[in-house]
């Protein structure tokens, strides 16, 4: 049984965010291979009409797992702060409700996407082959359901008690098998056989979590449903903590789903959609080492804050910032420079290879806001405050970014590059925001 590592955190806490973040770095960089990899199958296998339907997929599947990660970042926060304040038993509790509320909450997604998929993928712009390939591909991923709820959940439980590196393991495992099976199944079976080979890996990945953290119990918390007894407010707090982050996703849905809209309405509405989804999936590549960073902030700032060592927040947060601003800036001026290079290895459509250009020629100056917004907004969570990251998160992405994209295309009919713009003023504007809300927080923690 794995060690409490809170004492090692409290020790050495800039090699701890390293020792959190690099294993889930490495393990989501073998899920970004396979996004990527995925996309360039489909792209140029199928057609680029195929990446129009993923994109307007991808807006219903992002709720699910908006839904999923949420919830599953108030679970690892619980976790962390019960084991900052030597409480395993209350950890415990909180892993196994957190594996229950997966299984309801995978029953409540199947139902709905079966009755309300169809007129999800029509509305947003997708239309006779692309929304096919949409349909292919949403209704197949749907049945796959529980093991990716479930697969996230245990990550959460993981990283709660501050190890990365067996998810990283397992789901490395799941992303390498689901980059072999990608070939042959899209070869024979198109789209679709990109979602069997998805949900496949994922319930091999559900499987492993089972064996090893149920079966085996190799981990630090105990998951022992024999000794399962219902807490309401274990369930609260997850609830507490996870729902505004889960709105927080929600909104991020409502925004990608907004905007495929307001693309459908420019000169070349499908070939925007395609553009704008495939420019998504290559973008990942910047968001694994902030996510990484930020989520194991989570852990570490829930700790420290547990165990009222609130002077080690501080010395994290810079150390922190410092490397997360360093890469993100690496990152815009490779999507600057590159991002003309690296498009045409997905799409063989030189119109939507020009529009993804576009986007990242704007984008590509929103990247450090961003990192800035979600460091900052993490690092409240891990204080045990959600609701700053579901208001700024509106604030960015309902208030400026769709009202201004739906304003500049829907209303002034201005050309594409202005939706982009739209993102880029919400970007800074969110990040001002939050470094604001996040120096109001610490000052508070200063007078305890």
């Amino acid at each position: 049984m794995t060690k409490n590592k809170l004492n090692n955190f409290i020790k050495n806490p800039e090699r701890s965010l390293w020792r959190l973040s690099i294993p889930m770095m490495l393990g989501m960089s073998v899920q970004a291979i396979y996004m990527l990899i995925d996309t360039a199958f489909i792209g140029r296998w199928v057609g680029w009409q195929a990446l129009t339907g993923l994109g307007v997929v991808f807006p219903a599947l992002f709720i699910i797992m908006g839904i999923t990660f949420g919830l599953g970042s108030g679970a690892t926060t619980v976790i962390a702060q019960s084991i900052g304040e030597k409480n395993k038993t209350k950890a415990d509790s909180t892993a196994m409700h957190t594996i229950i509320l997966g299984i309801f909450l995978s029953f409540i997604f199947i139902i709905t996407g079966m009755l309300l998929g169809e007129y999800i993928l029509s509305s947003q712009g997708a239309k006779d082959e692309s929304l096919g390939y949409a349909s292919d591909y949403f209704f197949t991923m749907i049945i796959g359901t529980p093991f990716m709820i479930l697969g996230i959940f245990f990550r959460s439980i993981l990283s709660g008690e501050g190890d990365t590196m067996l998810p990283m393991k397992i789901l490395g495992f799941g992303t390498i098998l689901n980059i072999i099976l990608d070939p042959p199944l899209i070869a024979f079976y198109g789209i679709k056989g990109a979602a069997v080979a998805t949900v496949f890996s994922q319930f091999i990945v559900f499987i492993l979590f089972i064996y090893i953290m149920i079966c085996k119990n190799r981990n630090y918390l105990t998951i022992n449903f024999k000794k399962f007894t219902f807490n309401r407010n274990h369930i609260l707090q997850i609830f507490k903590i996870g729902i505004p982050s889960a709105l927080s996703m929600l909104i991020m849905s409502f925004g990608l789903f907004t905007y495929n809209i307001i693309l459908s309405k420019t000169m070349y509405p499908e070939s925007a959609i395609a553009a704008y989804a495939t420019a998504h999936r290559i973008e990942h590549l910047f968001f694994i080492p902030i996510i990484s960073i930020s989520t194991s902030m989570i852990t570490l700032v829930g700790m420290f804050y547990g165990a009222k060592r609130f002077d080690l927040i501080n010395t994290i947060l810079v150390h922190c910032i410092k490397y997360a601003l360093i890469i993100s800036i690496l990152f815009g001026m490779l999507f600057y420079f590159l991002s003309y290079k690296i498009l045409p290895l997905f799409i063989n459509d030189i119109s939507v290879i020009n529009i993804g250009v576009g986007y990242f020629n704007i984008f590509s100056f929103a990247i450090p806001f961003v990192t800035l917004s979600m460091i900052c907004s993490r690092t409240i969570q891990g204080l045990g405050k959600s609701y700053p990251m579901f208001i700024i998160t509106c604030l960015r992405v309902i208030i400026i970014s769709c009202s201004l994209g739906w304003y500049f295309i829907e209303i002034k009919n201005m050309s594409i590059e202005y939706a982009w713009i739209a993102i880029l003023i919400s970007c800074i504007c969110a990040a001002t925001i939050s470094l604001i809300w996040l120096i109001y927080e610490l000052k508070k923690l200063e007078k305890k």
